[in-house]
């Protein structure tokens, strides 16, 4: 593993992500630049001290916590004689991995060819006989020997099937118009799962793992004994999230922009949270919902001392403290819930 320390790369949560795509772990390299190398990123020297760890530790990829040009890509493999995955390319396996309904499919397919097609050139025709590994699922088995001009193809068919399921979600949408819609938004792994099946009395499949949620699950909420809401669960965020990614699920985070009301769930037993929810923030500003009302809720304070309890109520005073897991604070949240829709309702009667 190389990261290069100028642009904040975070070892763990790398090796997460690692984890998560079927990988060991088995070293790290990191460099600190003042920028990064056109031709390899990394210094040359850098890159000959990577190939004889590589070698010594067996390793037959090394992913870069960054993103990296395709004659990065081609000098890097060259020098080390090994498979090299940059952060983006990381971040679409374990999207292909995790797909499972058609639309979710669709948009990491769309993703990945897009990713794929600046860097589809002879030199990747090895890998097509390659049984399986990190970077390798989805389009990366079937796509590497067929021209440009059939990737176009796909991309333009894929996005033809988007739009399809698009219309299918609006329709959708209109028969529930009438609901007040509160929508859970989040860093990957902060548990707006498990708070969407204990509010809802469900059973969404809850994993302890990155990105174990990529479509968007609906349920009934009931805030009081005749006021119903529709409570929503939506795929997580991370740093530095693919751009092809956010474009390809903007149909899934559609649910987002037309949510009344935002739940921002936190893992607030991760005492460093504070980047984490500026990486959601700065999503939802691209999505253009920054401004919506919203509800931060710190989770997992089952995990967390008392002073550090108190140290997060004054920190974030406008924040609800919970243990989804313990069901700590739970009606607090509802009450929450319940006060915005009156506000909304004594405002617009019609809502």
């Amino acid at each position: 593993m190389d990261h290069w320390d100028g642009r904040g790369g975070d070892w763990e949560e790398l090796k997460a992500l690692v984890v998560s795509a079927g990988g060991e772990v088995v070293g790290k390299v990191s460099q600190r630049r003042r920028e990064p190398d056109p031709a390899l990123f990394i210094g040359k020297g850098k890159a000959e001290l990577l190939k004889e760890e590589a070698r010594e530790k067996e390793a037959d990829l090394v992913i870069f916590d960054q993103d990296l040009t395709p004659v990065q890509v081609k000098n890097l493999e060259k020098i080390l004689g090994v498979k090299i995955l940059d952060r983006s390319g990381l971040i679409l396996d374990i999207f292909a991995r995790r797909a499972r309904s058609k639309e979710a499919k669709t948009q990491v397919e769309l993703a990945q060819l897009k990713w794929l097609l600046p860097r589809l050139t002879r030199r990747w025709t090895h890998l097509s006989r390659q049984e399986g590994g990190i970077g390798t699922r989805g389009p990366g088995e079937t796509q590497l020997e067929v021209d440009r001009r059939r990737v176009r193809k796909r991309i333009s068919d894929l996005q033809s099937a988007l739009k399809r399921i698009e219309a299918e979600r609006r329709v959708q949408r209109r028969r529930r118009a009438g609901l007040y819609k509160i929508t859970l938004v989040g860093y990957t792994n902060a548990g707006k799962s498990s708070l969407l099946n204990l509010l809802s009395r469900s059973q969404v499949e809850v994993k302890e793992r990155l990105f174990a949620t990529l479509d968007s699950t609906s349920r009934i909420v009931w805030l009081a004994p005749r006021k119903k809401v529709l409570f929503t669960d939506t795929i997580g965020f991370i740093k530095r999230l693919p751009p092809l990614l956010v474009a390809s699920f903007r149909s899934t985070l559609g649910v987002v922009m037309e949510a009344d009301l935002l739940i921002h769930l936190v893992d607030s037993s991760i005492l460093d949270f504070e980047p984490h929810i500026l990486t959601v923030r700065e999503v939802l500003r691209d999505l253009g919902v920054l401004f919506k009302p919203t509800i931060l809720v710190l989770n997992k304070i089952d995990l967390l001392k008392p002073s550090q309890i108190r140290a997060f109520r004054a920190q974030y005073p406008e924040a609800l403290l919970l243990s989804v897991l313990k069901g700590q604070g739970i009606e607090e949240l509802k009450r929450g819930m319940w006060e915005h829709w009156a506000q909304r309702s004594s405002l617009n009667p019609q809502a």
